[in-house]
């Protein structure tokens, strides 16, 4: 029986020795190398913290001492540790295990968002409410990779920790320079330097008893070797980080020494008060197609050849690559055009402006709402900014994109990669709520192209609107382009119709088909019209604000229904509705979208089915609101 095999609860870790530690460190990087290969999902990150979270589970009780990881796609190790390793077959596929950590599948697992730079706050308030519950005992762990420390919230919860209070919050500060892509900013950089700098602590742990032991000479030496290490720490990190400001530091300690792990976090869990230990971790460790993968790392797979680390079968081009040449031809016509990240170039689709343009490509790092701001002022500096972030991390912009970009009423454009539902990352990837946020926002324009010669024309277009505009698309592979029967005045396309001498007596219905879901629209208006009713197919392109043909189609049928793959409540059947109803027009509406859940991890085509947003559930849920209207 292998080492591994006999680990399901941390207590089985703790019960190792040395050598067999070092046995279960490569089991488990083979593991996830067979695993993860078979189904994609984030190996380089979990590869790169095999023996810290060996650590962390050896010193630490979990799940009394709660283990938080940062964003948690490099919870892995955590899960074969915690008596999970069983469903890694099913590994973010419907009703296996989630790519990040989830409150349903174990006691072990306190959070579940996949958003970077929130653990240090959740840490912030679990180790106050252990403090008012007499429980200050308990430690608190926060896993948080130097990446996550590019957000905000992270330097804010800092702001609490610190100042001298006794909580027991335990920061690990894995420190791999990488974020998605390598890391950013004046932070990376101190963190880099000192990376380098691992010495003066061996220096002054190995000689502290030696010089001491000298007498005067010795101490008055010791004093002084160590406020020149304290300065020298303090001119390479934020000073937030050290004990004048009531944070105690360690490091930096080699993340892939048991040894030197073990002592770190056990001097952190004996040490009262909060704490920050420097972890220098090296993503996708031990597997050698991750390690030579230079611009990612094999941060996130698709199923791959588990030897060469090639992909499998053959990739069809997708959304966000035909956005990217749009862009750099935008770029090559406009010099005002400028492209800003938050740390995901590559799965944005700006690594080629970046490339082409250096000088107008800004990466702030994890970073959404500085992102937001600091566009509105390059749009007030007389330049047009394309923010090009997932859908789901715009929620965390939102307050930035209505109050610095919408009132200001700035010329920014925002396009929305992984759009509605984006399957197997889960509840808190899926973008489902963006067409609700961003509607409400005053003056703005808001498209969801069809398909991908729509993304072009409409990304083209947004950029000569004198005010914010969104472009959002879902993920994956492209549709056939759907080609429009006619472009009305105001942009809106009809996609089907029926004739003018068709039965007038026959029940007419409107399907507003909102971007990717028209091809499942005009598959279900088939099935309906073989049914008996005329039907309308229209895809408005741009959703915000409503188009007045939509108003006067809407008046000429006996039924709408809006078909979008976004959140129901306020969104743009809501939205349609609302202008029916400003507009006196008192035609039915129904609308078809997501319900109000957290869609759970599966593949986008087994979502849509699940929620009725296929070509089967539109035909069938719309024939039933037909057959209910049309027999009164």
């Amino acid at each position: 029986m292998s080492v591994l095999e006999r680990i399901s609860t941390p207590n089985d870790v703790r019960a190792l020795s040395q050598d067999e530690l070092l046995t279960l460190a490569q089991e488990i990087r083979d593991f996830l190398v067979e695993k993860v290969s078979a189904t994609g999902g984030h190996l380089g990150p979990n590869l790169g913290v095999v023996e810290l979270t060996l650590g962390l589970h050896r010193v630490f009780d979990s799940p009394r001492d709660p283990i938080i990881f940062d964003t948690s796609h490099q919870s892995y190790v955590h899960k074969i540790l915690t008596g999970r390793r069983a469903g890694f077959d099913q590994l973010r596929q419907k009703d296996g295990l989630s790519g990040y950590t989830s409150r349903d599948e174990s006691e072990h697992d306190w959070t579940e968002s996949s958003h970077a730079s929130a653990a240090l706050s959740y840490a912030d308030g679990l180790a106050k409410a252990f403090e008012l519950r007499g429980e200050a005992d308990r430690k608190v762990v926060a896993v948080v990779g130097d990446g996550a420390l590019t957000g905000g919230m992270c330097w804010e919860a800092l702001n609490n920790i610190a100042g001298g209070n006794t909580r027991n919050v335990v920061v690990v500060v894995n420190d791999n320079g990488r974020s998605y892509s390598p890391t950013i900013g004046g932070l990376a950089a101190n963190l880099a330097e000192l990376r380098t700098m691992p010495f003066y602590d061996k220096v002054m742990e190995q000689g502290k008893s030696t010089l001491k032991s000298m007498g005067w000479f010795g101490e008055r030496t010791f004093e002084a070797l160590h406020a020149f290490k304290e300065g020298l720490k303090s001119t390479v990190l934020p000073t937030q980080m050290f004990p004048e400001l009531g944070i105690k530091y360690i490091g930096p300690v080699n993340g892939h020494s048991m040894e030197e792990v073990e002592n770190a976090l056990s001097y952190a869990r004996e040490y009262q008060g909060p704490i920050i230990v420097h972890m220098v971790t090296e993503k996708g460790r031990g597997y050698a197609p991750a390690e030579n993968d230079v611009a990612e790392l094999m941060h996130s797979t698709g199923v791959i050849n588990p030897k060469t680390g090639e992909p499998v079968g053959t990739k069809s081009p997708g959304w966000t690559s035909v956005f990217s040449k749009a862009l750099v031809e935008a770029g090559q016509r406009r010099s005002d055009v400028v492209a800003i990240t938050a740390a995901m170039a590559g799965p944005t689709g700006l690594s080629a402006f970046g490339e082409r343009f250096p000088e107008r490509f800004f990466d702030v790092g994890i970073a959404e709402q500085h992102a937001l701001t600091s566009a509105a002022g390059l749009a007030l500096g007389g330049m047009h900014p394309v923010v090009a972030i997932y859908s789901t991390f715009l929620n965390r912009a939102f307050d930035q994109l209505l109050m610095d970009v919408g009132l200001l009423h700035q010329p920014v454009t925002i396009v929305l990669d992984r759009a509605g539902a984006t399957g197997s990352d889960g509840a808190s990837h899926n973008g489902v709520w963006d067409f609700s946020l961003t509607s409400v926002v005053p003056g703005i324009h808001v498209a969801a192209p069809r398909d991908g010669e729509e993304l072009k024309e409409l990304f083209d277009a947004s950029l000569d609107i004198e005010g914010p505009s969104v472009v959002r698309f879902p993920k994956g592979n492209l549709p056939e382009p759907i080609p429009a029967v006619q472009r009305l005045e105001d942009g809106v396309d009809v996609l089907s119709y029926l004739d003018a001498d068709e039965d007038e007596d026959t029940p007419s219905l409107l399907m507003v088909a909102v971007g990717a879901m028209a091809t499942p629209t005009l598959e279900a208006a088939s099935r309906l019209r073989d049914a008996g009713l005329n039907v309308t197919v229209v895809d408005p392109r741009w959703v915000v604000p409503v188009a007045p043909s939509l108003i006067a189609l809407a008046d000429d049928h006996d039924l709408v229904v809006t078909v979008e793959d976004g959140v129901i409540n306020g969104g743009i059947g809501s939205l349609i509705g609302s202008a029916l109803h400003a507009a006196e027009v008192d035609t039915p509406i129904r609308n078809l979208a997501f319900p109000e859940i957290f869609p759970l991890h599966q593949s986008r085509d087994e979502l849509l089915n699940e929620v009725g947003l296929d070509a089967e559930g539109i035909f069938e849920q719309s024939w039933q609101w037909a057959a209910q209207l049309f027999q009164q």
